[in-house]
């Protein structure tokens, strides 16, 4: 499936104080202070897709996490103990990796920690969560579910609620989650830019609204940004198609971490205005995708290569109205390596 999105708009100042560059600076010279800190690689594939280059900036061995969500989490996660030293401990709901992120920002604050799974998430997690310190909580059938336990928690027994969703009353944690989130694109920009076209994989939305402030704060209007889901989870499509934010019935994804039913209201607000095209992809093309790029030497989940396969599967009349030819530089994001099956 594939939706041009109606209400593009330009980037402006109210977006801008929200997510961009200068967000994108702040945070990396914070998180540079970590001993783990170094920028992840960015690979080139020449003629991907009959395109000039994709660029595809690899977090497989982030900071030792895994994924990009080791800049998100745990960057909240210090500024809430550095805010608040001694307080309460920290909660969150987590399809594998925001998790462990915020696991490990809350065991380096000396914190504790508890993490809720729904039964989908699989036990390499768990076990990684619990090397981490943390509290694992297995909290009903999917991301919704585990998402709704760790709010009772915190509402309940005044647990600090890191989540790298928003929701109206919400907001200020996703947001320096997304600001963390932003570093891996000023990096690439460092790397390699500019780009013509910027393909990110979403979930609740929260990289893909930090990939498009970031852009359009340094590259301005002329970047596509393209927006790319599993099939069976497409909230953010959905919810551009009806101007607001829909929740979706349950559906069917191998895609773990991308199988999200509801987006960050944050994320939709930005990406409303600054996305150009929304797809989707299937679970087979991510893994076919993962397949290809592993040829290319770049080891990825099919989590993680879901942004390429959506450059891999975009229709003849998609291509032509993103100006995407043999002159187009690319930029995709890999989110994690693969993971161990249970």
């Amino acid at each position: 499936m594939e939706f041009a999105d109606p209400a593009r708009a330009p980037y402006t100042a109210r977006d801008r104080a929200l997510i961009g560059a200068g967000h994108a600076r702040r945070a990396r010279a914070r998180i540079a202070r970590h001993p783990r800190y170094r920028p992840t690689p960015l690979h080139t594939v020449p003629g991907l897709a009959g395109t000039l280059a994709a660029c595809i900036k690899d977090e497989s061995a982030r900071m030792g996490l895994g994924s990009f969500k080791a800049l998100g989490g745990a960057y909240a996660v210090h500024l809430l103990a550095e805010r608040e030293p001694g307080g309460a401990p920290f909660v969150c709901a987590s399809a594998g990796n925001h998790g462990i992120s915020v696991a490990s920002g809350a065991a380096e604050a000396g914190v504790p920690c508890v993490v809720h799974l729904s039964e989908s998430v699989p036990e390499a997690f768990a076990d990684r969560l619990r090397g981490l310190g943390a509290e694992v909580r297995r909290s009903g059938r999917d991301y919704e579910d585990s998402m709704a336990a760790a709010r009772r928690d915190a509402e309940r027994h005044g647990l600090r609620l890191v989540s790298d969703s928003s929701w109206p009353g919400y907001t200020e944690i996703p947001l320096e989650v997304m600001r963390g989130y932003s570093v891996l694109f000023d990096e690439a920009a460092e790397a390699g830019g500019p780009y013509t076209h910027v393909f990110v994989q979403a979930g609740v939305g929260g990289l893909a609204a930090a990939a498009a402030g970031y852009v359009r704060d340094r590259w301005g209007e002329h970047p596509k940004i393209v927006i790319v889901e599993p099939e069976g989870a497409a909230c953010l499509l959905e919810s551009a198609r009806a101007g607001e934010p829909v929740r979706l019935p349950p559906g069917r994804t191998a895609l773990g971490r991308l199988d999200c039913r509801e987006p960050s209201l944050i994320a939709h607000r930005l990406l409303r205005t600054l996305a150009d095209l929304y797809v989707t992809v299937t679970d087979e093309q991510a893994e076919q995708a993962a397949h290809l790029l592993a040829g290319h030497g770049v080891h990825l989940s099919g989590c993680g290569a879901a942004g390429a396969a959506g450059l891999l599967g975009l229709s003849p009349s998609a291509r032509a109205a993103l100006g995407l030819d043999g002159t187009s530089r690319v930029l995709l994001v890999g989110t994690e390596g693969p993971v161990e099956p249970e």
